[in-house]
């Protein structure tokens, strides 16, 4: 099995396990105003990759997925939060081809439903009757420093937006999204799982470098996908991390290395939606080699943390299917 074939037969599953936390009131309208919007922006979650590699590492280190469901859970209620959050604060319209919660509720319901998720990542775990006391502990650190850490990459993102910032390097963006997208996407995931399926500190510690290695992997395909891929071409948001001024790896780079990088700065700053003139912003960023550079650079992170976790984790069909998620990141890169 496949990684893509492992997400797809547990979506049901995870999706139900997810769902389990959003419980109703016995007041219609707080449902109304509160669960029920949650609940459905939740159920439109993407491939839950995030819930079901802290599983994988859970398994892969010989311990029962069982014992960090809620801890898987509690990262994807983060997720959900974060995506709510975010969409308010970069103005989106669209989330996976829906209306963003702020628009289809208003942005104070959306805000307040974004709240309720975060109380669930704490709540999830300290819930939870499979771990001791001290394992609770330690899992909640691990969600407070992930936390911790998003913000931080947020507070660049945003300040670099509402200061107009162009003049940034590509270290400069490798720290925003570590911080913002691979701790939770990919390093506390599976440091958690690694941790609840009882590893020692050297392969927990294996597992979240793999984990920031693949997570900051992700972030890259994502912007990758957004400006040049064939099946989001289709979609209404495509090429919107233009329209909203987004410092990608591949924007940064090409204003960095392009003549014209004067002229993309003037394109992101615009927040143009027309479609030539964002064409004209993805050929800068072609001509520049900033799309092959993203793409070289993804698969060198892939390739060096598969290296690296290999040499600390023994054989299994879960670090085959790890494996195989990191080769999935970059094979959709394609």
């Amino acid at each position: 099995m496949g990684f893509e074939d492992y997400l797809a037969s547990n979506a049901e599953r995870i999706d139900a396990v997810v769902a389990s936390f959003y419980a109703s009131s016995k007041n219609a309208e707080i449902n109304r105003y509160l669960y029920e919007p949650l609940a459905a922006y939740s159920a439109n979650g993407g491939k839950r990759h995030r819930p079901l590699i802290c599983e994988l590492a859970c398994l892969a280190v010989g311990g029962d997925p069982a014992r960090v469901r809620n801890s898987a859970a509690a990262i994807e209620h983060f997720h959900t939060a974060a995506l709510i959050h975010d969409d308010i604060a970069d103005e989106s319209q669209l989330r996976r081809g829906v209306p963003c919660l702020h628009l289809a509720e208003g942005e104070g319901l959306a805000i307040n439903a974004g709240d309720l998720a975060l109380s669930l990542v704490t709540g999830s775990v300290l819930d939870d009757t499979l771990l001791s006391d001290t394992e609770k502990i330690r899992v909640l650190h691990e969600l407070v420093e992930m936390t911790t850490r998003t913000i931080e990459g947020q507070a660049l993102d945003i300040g670099w937006a509402r200061d107009g910032r162009f003049d940034l390097k590509v270290e400069d963006y490798l720290l925003m999204a570590t911080r913002k997208t691979a701790h939770y996407s990919g390093g506390t995931p599976l440091a958690v799982g690694a941790i609840c399926g009882g590893a020692d500190e050297a392969v927990v510690e294996a597992m979240r470098a793999f984990g920031l290695a693949a997570g900051l992997a992700f972030q890259i395909q994502d912007d990758l996908l957004n400006l040049v891929g064939s099946v989001e071409s289709t979609r209404k948001d495509f090429r919107s991390d233009i329209t909203e001024s987004k410092r990608t790896l591949i924007a940064v780079h090409a204003i960095q290395n392009s003549a014209q990088g004067g002229e993309l700065a003037t394109i992101l700053a615009s927040h143009t939606a027309v479609p030539a003139r964002l064409c004209a912003a993805v050929q800068i960023m072609h001509d520049a080699g900033s799309l092959d550079f993203a793409r070289d650079y993804a698969t060198g992170l892939i390739a060096d943390a598969k290296s690296e976790l290999g040499t600390v984790l023994s054989p299994s069909a879960a670090r085959e299917l790890l494996f195989s998620m990191a080769d999935f990141f970059v094979a959709r890169m394609c």
